[in-house]
């Protein structure tokens, strides 16, 4: 046992990433290896590379370097080892292995090799694993919340999108298996599920020949979870049923994660989205009439090949007109291996980030009335962090999700890991002020 090397893991990239992270660190474990977070003190150092755009791949190349600079033996993961393969081995030879999407799961085999003198290339061309609730597992989120990947991989092929290429096609886990891994988290004390997958309204269209998603939250329901919260819910698969579903689960909140990407007909035709260029308008006054309560986030690309001042245009419109909560937005990244890289009429940066800051302008003032709206409110909050020097506690209320929204800054006592209901006296653009409610 004690001779076995010590093995630290840089994650990057998204918590579809980060729950094949925390597989390989339970493996590992499993396995008797030692496991650091301090990379200084490791002999191995795993990077879980992202590589959905240049400026994520710039990212795991500059961790790899550093790395390996400080002679750490590298084992490149993830997206980036799938996409690139063997350039990545040819132009790192510091690195002593190299493991794809799909073989996360062969990680024990791959140090078992490489310590043996072995350099290693363990990528499956089509990704086809998914891990379940046998497989070990390291959990590297504060304490409370936990991601849940209900499916892996896209049938989607949207123009700008690498994903199905690196990650396969869909394949959902059983409905069983996703409750048995929630009962798991739910006995270790987690407070919030975050169910996600590429597209999760699409959930079990694979397995069980139609979207079963209403029938998992129902089951999810009778989780001893408070929190349950959907990713990546694509505005077409928001059935009645789903939404029912919504509506008559009590611990699935109503936060809807809708990717639109953009509002005009056109350029979502391009993006080779068309089934979405023509609900937008109808699905979202649909959703907000049938869900008052639901909190809204989105992401749109501007400077998609082709856009327009007139469609941008329309875009300014549809958001102001929507009052999304939450909004993100992100210039176009021409990815190599996409039909969107070779598009004729590609904007220049310029015009893309002024498009990028307008749109952001436009939805500062929702946001900030959003927030204000929550003033003198006493609701639930999911305390994460202790600031050691001030004791001021921060967590998120059910509005707010991890990372890509705000957070809700609290006076008062309360545990790590919590619930406990917090008294809203004051709201900025992006987070939340309060005190625990005596």
């Amino acid at each position: 046992m004690g001779n076995k090397p010590t093995i630290s893991v840089a994650h990057l990239g998204c918590e579809k990433n980060r729950i094949d992270t925390e597989h390989m660190l339970g493996l590992l474990v499993e396995a008797g290896y030692q496991v650091d977070t301090n990379e200084d003190l490791a002999d191995y150092v795993i990077v879980n590379t992202c590589s959905f755009i240049q400026a994520a791949r710039e990212e795991s190349v500059r961790t790899i370097v550093e790395l390996t600079e400080a002679n750490k033996k590298v084992v490149i993961t993830g997206c980036m080892a799938q996409h690139f393969q063997q350039e990545l081995l040819d132009e790192l030879p510091e690195a002593v292995a190299l493991v794809g999407t799909g073989d996360y799961n062969k990680i024990v085999n791959v140090i078992q090799r490489v310590e043996t003198g072995e350099r290693v290339k363990e990528v499956t061309a089509e990704p086809t694993y998914i891990a379940d609730e046998t497989t070990p597992r390291y959990r590297t989120t504060t304490e409370g919340v936990a991601y849940l990947r209900v499916a892996e991989g896209c049938d989607y092929r949207c123009a700008f999108c690498i994903i199905p290429h690196l990650r396969g096609n869909q394949r959902s886990r059983t409905i069983e298996s996703i409750v048995a891994e929630a009962e798991q988290l739910a006995a270790e004390g987690v407070q919030e599920i975050i169910l996600i997958s590429q597209i999760t309204t699409n959930y079990g269209l694979d397995i069980y020949g139609e979207p079963k998603l209403d029938e998992l939250l129902r089951a999810l329901g009778k989780v001893n979870v408070p929190w349950i919260r959907m990713h990546y819910a694509y505005p077409t698969g928001l059935t009645p049923k789903v939404i029912t579903a919504i509506q008559e689960t009590a611990n699935v909140l109503p936060y809807l994660d809708l990717p639109l990407q953009h509002s005009h007909p056109e350029i979502l035709r391009a993006m080779n989205r068309p089934w979405q260029g023509r609900v937008n308008d109808s699905i979202i006054e649909r959703l907000k009439t049938a869900l008052p309560d639901a909190v809204l986030r989105t992401t749109f690309i501007v400077g998609f090949p082709g856009e327009t001042d007139e469609h941008f245009e329309h875009l300014l419109q549809f958001v102001e007109r929507h009052e999304f909560d939450h909004v993100g937005v992100f210039t176009f990244s021409a990815e190599e291996g996409t039909p969107a890289y070779s598009l004729p009429n590609q904007v220049p940066q310029a015009i893309m980030d002024q498009r990028r800051d307008a749109l952001m302008a436009l939805q500062q003032p929702i946001s900030l009335k959003k927030n204000q709206a929550e003033i003198g409110k006493t609701v639930n909050v999911l305390i994460e962090q202790e600031n050691p020097e001030t004791g001021e506690l921060v967590g998120r209320s059910a509005r707010f999700a991890p990372e890509v929204d705000g957070v809700v800054y609290v006076q008062g006592e309360a545990a790590l890991g919590t619930l406990v209901p917090v008294t809203i006296v004051d709201a900025d653009v992006y987070d939340l002020y309060g005190c625990v409610a005596p």
